[in-house]
């Protein structure tokens, strides 16, 4: 175990925060009750006590990490301190970046014409109903 564990278990709630998946302990727990965090490749509680090896499954919106615990910390440090608790596999990286790749060069959102009508729409039924009226 690493000395920042001071020999003790981590959770995995507390794990997720220091490993900077989530800014605050009560959104990596909200993500794990919530069947968005698995580990060895089963449905895990917040109160799980992370080991060194374990293999996780982390979704966040539409990405999914493929993680290996390396190091075990109850503390949350910086970025690249955090980085060095886990290890992501290439196929999980590859499997990111593609998605990324295809949301950024999505199609667009394209309005439907559906809601409520602008005045010059207002204007244009206004002036037909007159002349059909005629």
């Amino acid at each position: 175990m690493s000395p920042e564990t001071g020999g003790e278990d981590v959770r995995l709630d507390r794990w997720l925060w220091a490993a900077r998946f989530y800014r605050t302990r009560s959104l990596a727990a909200r993500a794990v009750d919530g069947g968005k965090v698995q580990v060895n490749g089963d449905r895990a509680r917040r109160s799980k006590v992370l080991r060194v090896g374990d293999e996780l499954r982390v979704r966040r919106g539409p990405y999914e990490f493929h993680l290996t615990v390396i190091e075990l910390s109850k503390r949350r440090g910086p970025a690249p301190q955090a980085a060095r608790l886990y290890r992501e596999s290439e196929a999980s990286r590859h499997a990111r970046a593609t998605l990324a790749g295809q949301l950024k060069y999505g199609r667009a959102p394209v309005f439907e014409g559906k809601g409520r009508p602008t005045k010059r729409d207002r204007r244009l039924l206004e002036r037909l109903e007159s002349e059909s009226g005629n």
